[in-house]
C-alpha cells in the first residue's frame, strides 16, 4: 500500500488540493493500492473558495514509497511561506531523508524551502510568486514558466490545474504511462500539456498535438515500452502506412516511434534507479538486454529531435536524456 498524504493548511486551495487527490484516487479505482491522508495542525481547515475541511490532527507512519503533498494557499492570507508548523516542516525533511518522496503545489513550495529541501535543487512555484520564492530561498535553482521539476524526490509544480499534471507524472513513474494515460481520460484531460522542460514526463511532453493516429500508437507503446515493437504492428495500431506513421509521428512528437519508445524506458529506469535499483537491473526492468544502451541514452544531451537516421523496420533513433542524466 502506499500513501499519499496531503498537508492541509488554512486558506489553501481547492484545486491544488481537488486536483492531484482525484489522480491518486482514480489511480485506486484501477486497482493500484493508494490510500489517502489528509493532515493539519486542526481539523476543521477553512479554504479560499470558502469550502471548508476536516482533516487529522495525526501523521499515518509512513514508508519510503508513500508520497506527502503540500497544496498552495492564498499567499494574502498569511503570507507566501504559509502557517506551516516547525514539527511538520520537519516531517517533511525526515519524510526525504528516508528515501521518500515529497510534492508541493503552487505556494505549498515554500514548505518545501523552509524545511531545507530545495536548497542545491531545482524548483518552481506559480508565476506570480516565482521571484519571491527565488528572493527567500537563494540557494534554490527557481526555474520559471514551466508546468513542473522534478529533482531528488523532491517535486515542485506551478499550482492550480498543474496539480494534475504533476500527479500524472507521479503516477507515469510509478506504474507506467499507460495507466497514467487512462487516468488522464478518465479526468477528460487527453490533451497532455507540455511542460517545455526535461523534468517533465515524456507522457506531458509529446501528448499535447491532435493526431488520433499518433496518439493510438502511443497508447500502444505506453502499455508495451519494454516490449520490441515492429513498425508494422505500431502502422496497424494507427491504421495507417508505415512510412506514413513515421512522419505523422515525427511531425506530432519530434521524435521516431522507438524513439519515443526508448524515451518512456529511460524515465522508467531514471525512477527506478533513483528508488536503489542498480543500472542494470534498471535496463532489464525497461526492455534493454544490458546496460550499456542504458548508460549512452542517459548520458546524452537533450535535443529536440534526437533522431537523425530515419526509421527502419523497427522504429529508429534514440531519445534525449531525460532529467538528472549521468
Amino acid at each position: 500500500m502506499t500513501r499519499v498524504v496531503f498537508l492541509l493548511v488554512p486558506q489553501l486551495h481547492l484545486l491544488d488540493l481537488a486536483g492531484p487527490a482525484q489522480v491518486f484516487s482514480s489511480a485506486a479505482d484501477l486497482g493500484y493500492d493508494y490510500q489517502l491522508h489528509y493532515v493539519a495542525e486542526r481539523e476543521q481547515v477553512p479554504t479560499v473558495q470558502g469550502v471548508p475541511l476536516v482533516a487529522d490532527t495525526r501523521w499515518p507512519e509512513l514508508a519510503p514509497d508513500d508520497l506527502v503533498i503540500v497544496p498552495g494557499w492564498r499567499p494574502a492570507a498569511h503570507g507566501p511561506q504559509g502557517p506551516v508548523s516547525p514539527a511538520d516542516l520537519r516531517r517533511l525533511a525526515e519524510h526525504h531523508a528516508a528515501g521518500g518522496t515529497v510534492a508541493s503545489v503552487c505556494a505549498g513550495a515554500y514548505a518545501l524551502g523552509r524545511a531545507g529541501l530545495l536548497d542545491g535543487r531545482r524548483c518552481t512555484t506559480h508565476h506570480e510568486v516565482q521571484d519571491d520564492l527565488a528572493r527567500r530561498h537563494p540557494a534554490a535553482q527557481v526555474v520559471r514558466d514551466v508546468l513542473y521539476v522534478v529533482d531528488d524526490r523532491v517535486v515542485t509544480s506551478a499550482g492550480i490545474a498543474s496539480g494534475i499534471d504533476v500527479a500524472l507524472h507521479l503516477v507515469a513513474t510509478r506504474h507506467g504511462p499507460a495507466t497514467a494515460a487512462k487516468i488522464a481520460r478518465t479526468l477528460v484531460v487527453y490533451a497532455r500539456r507540455n511542460g517545455h522542460e526535461p523534468q517533465a514526463s515524456a507522457l506531458m511532453r509529446h501528448r499535447s498535438h491532435l493526431s488520433d493516429s499518433v496518439h493510438r500508437v502511443q497508447d500502444l507503446i505506453d502499455s508495451r515500452y519494454a516490449e520490441p515493437l515492429p513498425l508494422a504492428e505500431l502502422a496497424a495500431a494507427g491504421g495507417v502506412a508505415e512510412r506514413t506513421l513515421t512522419r505523422l509521428f515525427r511531425a506530432s512528437t519530434g521524435l521516431t516511434p522507438l524513439g519515443y519508445q526508448q524515451l518512456l524506458r529511460v524515465e522508467r529506469a531514471e525512477h527506478l534507479i533513483g528508488h536503489g535499483t542498480t543500472v542494470e537491473a534498471a535496463a532489464r526492468a525497461v526492455g534493454f538486454t544490458d546496460a550499456r544502451m542504458l548508460r549512452r541514452l542517459r548520458a546524452r544531451p537533450t535535443r529536440s529531435d534526437p533522431v537523425s537516421n530515419g526509421s527502419s523496420r523497427r522504429g529508429s533513433g534514440t531519445p534525449p536524456a531525460t532529467s538528472r542524466a549521468a
